[in-house]
């Protein structure tokens, strides 16, 4: 069944498959699409994915919160939970929330860390500050994720003001896709 970008950002993926010697996955659903592969591509039939809302990065504070009472949920149900979030804006309350629960989660402060790899990420140091990053998923929901959120749909002269100071746009791309290269 093909994942749908506009549910993925509002309301995520429920799990499916719960089991003894299962995995479970509580991911973004911005990352969704790669997860899914990777699990297609090893042929990772032990692996259950659910996600939360790809919108509550603009939201952090939900995080934490949200990946607790999915493993609450959950807990039972599976061998071993693993969170595929980075802190993403929480401030360390998901770091905090994990390791309270004993579950492991992906290392560095967001996905554009990781995807390029943290030491990589890390080195670039304050010269990325006015780097706009974009994933696949950020080309195809900019909609959903930047221009409502903004306002820049009922305001477009607020445009310069929110993305003046960047200098450089990085287009962190998963897959080759001439249309999200295009946009």
């Amino acid at each position: 069944m093909p994942l749908d970008d506009a549910q993925l950002t509002r309301e995520g993926l429920p799990g499916t498959g719960a089991g003894p010697g299962r995995v479970l996955v509580i991911a973004c659903g911005a990352l969704a699409h790669e997860i899914t592969a990777l699990i297609r591509a090893n042929g990772w039939e032990h692996i259950s994915l659910t996600c939360l809302p790809a919108i509550w990065h603009n939201s952090p504070e939900r995080i934490a919160t949200g990946v607790e009472d999915l493993v609450a949920r959950h807990r039972d149900d599976y061998e071993n939970i693993f969170v595929a979030y980075a802190d993403c804006g929480t401030g360390g309350a998901l770091q905090k929330t994990c390791d309270r629960l004993g579950v492991a989660m992906i290392e560095g402060p967001h996905c554009y860390s990781f995807f390029e790899g943290n030491a990589a990420f890390a080195a670039h140091g304050e010269d990325e500050i006015t780097t706009f990053y974009l994933t696949d998923f950020l080309a195809r929901q900019f909609e959903a994720f930047v221009i409502r959120p903004l306002g820049l749909d009922r305001y477009p002269d607020l445009r310069d003001t929110y993305f003046g100071n960047y200098e450089k746009l990085v287009y962190l791309a998963q897959t080759e896709d001439a249309d999200l290269d295009r946009r």
